[in-house]
């Protein structure tokens, strides 16, 4: 970890990997490859003497023919005559790849393998890049970006926002961290730390320690910087972060809460801290 993220300067975790791959991702990317494909290498048979793990008449020449015609577009008698020859070339391939080139390598495999495999691949591949937090996954077979950069960048500038809003601040990174831990995301409770980054900047604010969302309304409309649709909008999430009981427990006791409800949250909430502090606060 660099010591911006260590000192809380910058964000360690991001929403989301866009335009970019990280080992962890890039790894269970290509053990899955192995586990729906190269682990199912089958040798044709034959060569009484010596190797026999012959590319062609396998059970994968065909996705190999595929690659050097349509992928690779070289020569097909360039292919390797043995296939642990032609696995170290895919793989040197992969792993020196651009993150862009992986996901073409990925998303080629899914769609000119066996087509036994292909259902089952996309399934495990969506499950790891979600895994991963990354901002793409299979929709109808081909790999597309399901996390904008605007979503990012919001995110991103409301982290970056000055010392002045801290606490703000803090609840946020503590969202992003909840959201995007790998091994144990909390999806309530980082639902609940976005919430909490708009009541402490409420308070800050408005100076009322019990500030609300609403408070913060109130205060842009009084100086007509709150647009009537924006207003609209900021309180239909005013019904999510209000401290009465209602519809924020009844969110929040929900036992279904998924990674798209705490990421929805957490740009909504960024959104409004950076409109509020740009109305408000400066």
């Amino acid at each position: 970890m660099r010591f911006s993220q260590r000192a809380g300067l910058t964000p360690a975790t991001k929403l989301a990997q866009r335009e970019a791959i990280d080992d962890e991702l890039r790894n269970s990317l290509w053990s899955l490859l192995s586990l729906c494909y190269w682990d199912t290498y089958r040798s044709p048979g034959g060569g009484s003497y010596g190797r026999s793990d012959y590319v062609k008449n396998s059970n994968l020449h065909s996705l190999v023919i595929c690659f050097w015609l349509h992928y690779f577009k070289q020569p097909t008698d360039t292919i390797d005559q043995y296939w642990g020859n032609c696995y170290e070339r895919l793989r040197k391939h992969f792993f020196q790849a651009e993150w862009y080139e992986v996901y073409d390598f990925v998303e080629f495999v899914a769609n000119y393998g066996p087509e036994q495999q292909k259902a089952r691949f996309i399934e495990l591949a969506n499950s790891y890049l979600e895994r991963e937090n990354s901002a793409y996954r299979f929709v109808n077979d081909r790999i597309c970006e399901i996390t904008s950069a605007e979503e990012i960048s919001t995110v991103e500038e409301a982290l970056s926002i000055a010392e002045d809003y801290r606490g703000a601040k803090t609840h946020l990174r503590a969202a992003l961290d909840l959201l995007s831990d790998r091994k144990n995301p909390d999806f309530r409770n980082s639902i609940k730390e976005s919430i909490s980054a708009v009541e402490s900047l409420a308070r800050k604010l408005t100076g009322d320690d019990s500030g609300t969302l609403g408070a913060i309304l109130k205060e842009l409309e009084r100086s007509k910087k709150l647009h009537p649709a924006l207003k609209s909008a900021f309180s239909s999430l005013y019904g999510y972060t209000n401290d009465a009981e209602g519809i924020r427990h009844a969110l929040l006791d929900e036992g279904n809460l998924t990674k798209a409800d705490a990421k929805f949250m957490l740009v909504c909430c960024s959104a409004f801290v950076n409109f509020a502090i740009e109305s408000i606060g400066n």
